[in-house]
């Protein structure tokens, strides 16, 4: 059964289970970069040297952050205890830490978006990981909900398109005591079948059609939890692999962003 790492000793409260113990975190070294270059990247996120709290956060705030989650319907007290643990101020622009612990997307750069919280955790609590799976994640982002799987204790392989932000999230989760993560500037939706094969896949993004193509990369009896187009909205889909195909389930309307196939080679 794979350890879950301590992501940073904050003193909140916890109504959840004991913190886990530290281990180190695996940080894929494919990507290499100038080191002037990545340096001035990093720099441009405003990544600071070390995790810290927003000195406007404070531990009832972080109950109430927590416990919002809880009373819209996150129930899954894994996931609830990771969402306490995992500092989202870290992640977010420096600019906008104020809001780090509100129910609302934040900008981040190449155009994207950091989602709100009640959506990454409607998603993982959805895609039902347990310790020592093995996740696929497309769409890096700025790494917040990455760092939410590793500290369930899965292995995560997180797919980013955009060669910044790969190199900024990287950068984030090396601070934190996390085991078993890499994160690859690659295109996810790309992938071939030997890559896998994965127990969970999360797609940060709208699917145009059903997931076969993503068959040959899950374990018999796995899950993928994306966005699909649905009439006039997009729900967020949980697609469970049976022998005849997928079974669906939708969970809920969600505002996400279309899949762009390819890397990104200017940002």
């Amino acid at each position: 059964m794979a350890k879950r790492g301590k992501i940073i000793q904050l003193p909140l409260f916890s109504f959840l289970d004991p913190e886990p113990a530290n281990q180190p975190l695996e940080v894929n070294r494919d990507i290499e970069p100038v080191l002037e270059t990545a340096v001035a990247e990093i720099e441009a996120e405003e990544i600071e040297p070390q995790p810290r709290r927003n000195e406007n956060e404070s531990p009832q705030a972080k109950m109430e952050f927590v416990l919002d989650l809880r009373v819209r319907g996150i129930s899954d007290v894994n996931v609830l205890r990771a969402l306490e643990l995992v500092p989202r101020e870290f992640f977010a622009p420096h600019k906008y830490r104020d809001l780090s612990l509100r129910d609302v997307a934040l900008p981040i750069p190449c155009g994207q978006t950091m989602p709100e919280p009640f959506l990454v955790a409607r998603m993982i609590e959805a895609l039902r990981v347990e310790p020592g799976h093995r996740v696929l994640e497309i769409g890096t982002g700025s790494g917040y909900a990455t760092a939410i799987l590793a500290s369930l204790g899965a292995r995560v392989d997180s797919y980013e398109r955009f060669k910044t932000l790969a190199l900024a999230a990287e950068t984030r989760l090396a601070q934190l005591a996390l085991d078993g993560v890499k994160v690859i500037w690659g295109d996810g939706l790309a992938l071939a079948g030997d890559s896998g094969p994965y127990d969970r896949i999360l797609v940060h993004g709208v699917l145009d059609r059903e997931p076969d193509h993503f068959l040959s990369l899950l374990t018999d009896g796995g899950v993928i939890v994306a966005g699909r187009r649905m009439g006039s909205g997009t729900k967020i889909v949980r697609y469970g692999h049976k022998q005849t195909g997928f079974e669906h389930q939708e969970i809920g309307l969600a505002r996400m962003p279309a899949l762009l196939n390819g890397l990104s080679h200017v940002l």
